[in-house]
């Protein structure tokens, strides 16, 4: 496959297959909401398979567990990480704070300190209702911001297109109704707003964990080029489908 024939497309395939493809500094911007590994708990003071046990609202898949040991979450992403910095400047990875991925996730802010630029709150407007007591009520998830360029500082020097004093770092965004078949979607607003005050028409995303497809979706509406990776086929139906609604509508107003 020649490399520009990977416009606008799914790939069905990890994500590290994908990005292995790339050349440096190849995408100007990466957005994404990876697998939270959900499917963890605590139990006795050790992370465990939550098996059976597994809540409704958790997303199942039949492709890979999200259900991995603190070590081997961490490993995955840090390369996964490690890829994204190599072929684009600026990384949108947005995060919850959860069993299963909270002794991870702060391990990897550390291993990374050198190229996070910032931290965005993504404020979903209430609270999660906490699975038991002595819980506290989700209401946030972490947008973790990584730049190769001048990362030491917060300012964003260059591809920016905001005014100052008009961006906070806390947004303010409901959930979106689940898309069908998929329980945890990235709402479009967030997207829309990286999008907005991050890149300008004609710029490559990335979205290695595309879901149900919300990336490729709002890309298609603001005039980006993009591409996903996705390991689940159900969701890589999902998302298609979802691209292909919004082409019929543009063309119905063309």
């Amino acid at each position: 496959m020649k490399y520009e024939e990977m416009y606008d497309l799914i790939h069905h395939e990890s994500c590290l297959d994908t990005l292995a493809r790339f050349e440096d500094d190849s995408i100007d911007v990466v957005i994404t909401s990876p697998p939270y590994n959900m499917r963890r708990r605590v139990s006795n003071g050790k992370l465990i398979s939550r098996g059976n046990d597994t809540p409704k609202n958790v997303a199942k898949y039949s492709e890979f567990t999200d259900d991995l040991p603190t070590e081997e979450y961490l490993e995955f992403h840090s390369k996964v990480l490690t890829e994204c910095l190599r072929v684009s400047n600026r990384v949108f990875y947005n995060i919850a704070v959860v069993a299963g991925s909270k002794q991870a996730l702060f391990q990897m802010i550390g291993k990374f300190a050198e190229s996070l630029k910032d931290i965005i709150i993504w404020d979903k407007g209430h609270g999660e209702p906490a699975i038991q007591e002595g819980v506290l009520n989700r209401q946030f998830e972490f947008i973790l911001v990584f730049e190769k360029d001048y990362p030491i500082s917060r300012m964003f020097r260059k591809d920016v297109y905001f005014k100052r004093g008009t961006l906070s770092d806390v947004w303010k965004i409901p959930r979106e109704k689940h898309a069908k078949g998929h329980q945890a979607v990235m709402p479009s607003r967030m997207v829309k707003t990286i999008l907005e005050n991050f890149s300008s028409e004609g710029d490559l995303v990335y979205d290695p964990f595309m879901g149900a497809g919300t990336t490729a979706v709002v890309c298609e509406q603001m005039n980006r080029r993009w591409i996903g990776s996705e390991i689940s086929e159900e969701y890589v139906a999902l998302a298609r489908q979802r691209v292909s609604e919004v082409n019929t509508l543009n063309a119905f107003f063309e």
